[in-house]
């Protein structure tokens, strides 16, 4: 497969594993009641800090468990004021860190920047996407194909599930110049490849093509009684007799009924008296299939009435006038040809397509309008996605317990959008925000608490959402640049990072006696054996304190006593701190 290639790119390929894990701080709890220093328990969480090593920080807990992950991020137009800040060990990239990236032809390695900071990022909401999930990027055409080239890599060509138009403008100014830009892109990517979304309500004008002429249960309308695969299923090309008027009645070229020979009888007999008879019709046969008279399978019976077609007819009539028509009818009052009932109640939702219009998905000037409302009249973001955007997403990729992910977060419409959703349909989805802005918590989580509490006043007064969340910073690093563990973090978040590194599962408590279990995972007994202030040695004495019966342990310590065939023996693997504990 085809790889894009630019400046940096060898040095951040791999750049995800080099950051160093940080741990997350609540800073405070909010809910319908407030602000709290206590924690509120809330699954929703919105963090402050660079979104590269908050997503590292995220895996512990998250990894391969995020259904839905959306992002907004810079479009490296050249009139947003980003600047390229990952630490990369580079000399070339280091130059980059701290300046503004220009516009196109004053910075010429804008691009190449864009793609830095977007890879190792992408590489962990990778990590994070559960096995049926899927991840929303929006974009636009100054970085589309480049973005398509790394998605690819990353996601693999396989999983690439989408490139959606969203029309985000409702009108078209007349001074406009050139091919004027309605529509912005929105990629996706699933984690494994055959991802299907799920299907939206349908409308009213789709509903309005179905009808009910003949009193049946409920409405349908008249579909094709063919399929495709006339030569791969010749046993199903045969003719049927119309009750009505005798004449014999086949599949067009190329094509077959949709229904087996067995169920087509059944269905025929509720219309009259029918038998199975072979007709001689081999050559028709054979034309509708494409292949040579000799070629065309042969002993294929035809469905033929049993009964004179005068009698055959005044049945047929008697079925026609009562109504509730069999599954296949006969168009043209029964002189037609064969038609088939698709019902409405069978159908379903309707099937998402790649172009997104305004009037269901919501527009620019809609976003900026509520994000007024919400703050008082003050604009506190240029370009905020609506949410309706962000609904339409979750309800074709979410569920009503999804956890979704905004790495881009912004002015916080994604919490927005996931809170107006839980109450509209009683749902208990969940939201990850990580905003590395100073506005974090003026804007992002301001915005969310509002909606949480309502906002807006007299006619404009938006009733609140209930709902909470926990607000986080990014604390210290878990190793110290030697290598070393950060003790100031406390023991319980290393024990639950060591976890994580073993089993990539999150901590749970598991309890056996011993205060040094982590607990069991795949028949493995798995023991952190330290202490900040001693020496901590794996020897008889310690053993002696494991209380359950494994068929193997993993046990990190300071050092060890026993001798290798000890180990062998007793099935354990011995792991030293700080030099074997893993850096994801």
């Amino acid at each position: 497969m085809p790889t894009l290639e630019w400046i940096g790119k060898s040095k951040v390929v791999n750049h995800h594993q080099e950051v160093p894990f940080r741990v997350l701080e609540r800073q405070y709890s909010f809910d319908e009641m407030g602000k709290h220093t206590e924690d509120n328990g809330s699954d929703n969480m919105i963090i402050h800090g660079d979104n590269l090593e908050a997503l590292k920080a995220l895996l512990p807990q998250y990894e391969g468990r995020v259904k839905c992950i959306y992002i907004d991020p810079p479009y490296n137009t050249g009139n947003e004021k980003w600047c390229y800040n990952d630490n990369v060990n580079d000399p070339h990239i280091q130059k980059w860190l701290g300046e503004v990236v220009g516009k196109e032809g004053e910075d010429l390695t804008r691009h190449d920047k864009w793609l830095c900071m977007m890879y190792p990022r992408l590489m962990l909401l990778q990590k994070l996407l559960a096995d049926d999930g899927a991840i929303f990027i929006s974009i636009d055409d100054n970085e589309l194909y480049n973005l398509k080239s790394i998605c690819d890599e990353i996601f693999g060509a396989s999983c690439f599930v989408s490139n959606i138009s969203w029309q985000r403008t409702y009108s078209t100014r007349n001074d406009s110049k050139g091919i004027v830009n309605e529509v912005e892109h929105i990629l996706v990517y699933s984690k494994q490849p055959g991802w299907n979304p799920n299907k939206l309500s349908r409308t009213e004008e789709m509903n309005a093509r179905y009808s009910n002429p003949d009193n049946d249960v409920c409405a349908w309308k008249s579909t094709d009684a063919f399929a495709p695969g006339a030569t791969t299923h010749q046993g199903m090309v045969y003719a049927i007799q119309n009750p009505f008027t005798g004449v014999l009645l086949y599949p067009s070229n190329g094509r077959c009924w949709s229904l087996g020979q067995d169920q087509m009888f059944e269905i025929m007999s509720q219309w009259g008296e029918y038998e199975l008879r072979e007709i001689a019709d081999a050559q028709k046969r054979a034309s509708i299939c494409g292949v040579s008279e000799a070629q065309v399978k042969s002993g294929v019976k035809a469905i033929m009435l049993s009964d004179s077609v005068e009698d055959a007819a005044q049945k047929a009539a008697a079925i026609y006038n009562r109504g509730q028509w069999p599954l296949f009818y006969f168009g043209q009052g029964g002189k037609g040809g064969i038609r088939r009932k698709t019902y409405l109640d069978n159908v379903g939702g309707r099937v998402p397509t790649n172009f997104w219009p305004f009037s269901e998905t919501g527009h620019t000037d809609e976003a900026k309008k509520e994000m007024l409302t919400i703050f008082d009249g003050k604009a506190q973001f240029d370009t905020p996605k609506p949410r309706r955007l962000i609904e339409f997403v979750l309800r074709i990729a979410g569920s009503e317990d999804a956890l979704i992910l905004d790495s881009f977060a912004g002015s916080g419409t994604t919490a927005h959008a996931v809170l107006n959703m839980n109450k509209a349909d009683g749902g208990h989805r969940k939201f990850i925000l990580v905003e590395m802005g100073d506005y974090a918590d003026t804007t992002t989580a301001e915005r969310v608490k509002r909606v949480i509490n309502g906002y807006g006043k007299d006619k404009n007064a938006v009733e609140g959402t209930g709902g909470n969340f926990s607000y986080y910073e990014l604390g210290e690093r878990l190793l110290l640049p030697d290598g070393n563990l950060n003790e100031s973090i406390g023991t319980d978040k290393i024990r639950d990072y060591i976890w994580y590194t073993e089993t990539k599962k999150p901590a749970v408590s598991q309890q056996n006696g011993n205060p040094y279990f982590l607990g069991e995972n795949n028949r493995t007994a798995y023991y952190f054996y330290y202490e900040p202030d001693q020496m901590c040695v794996l020897d008889y004495a310690f053993l002696s304190t494991i209380p359950e019966k494994a068929e193997n342990y993993l046990i990190y310590a300071d050092r060890c006593a026993l001798s290798e065939s000890d180990l062998l023996r007793f099935g354990i693997t011995f792991k030293k701190i700080p030099r074997d504990i893993a850096r994801v």
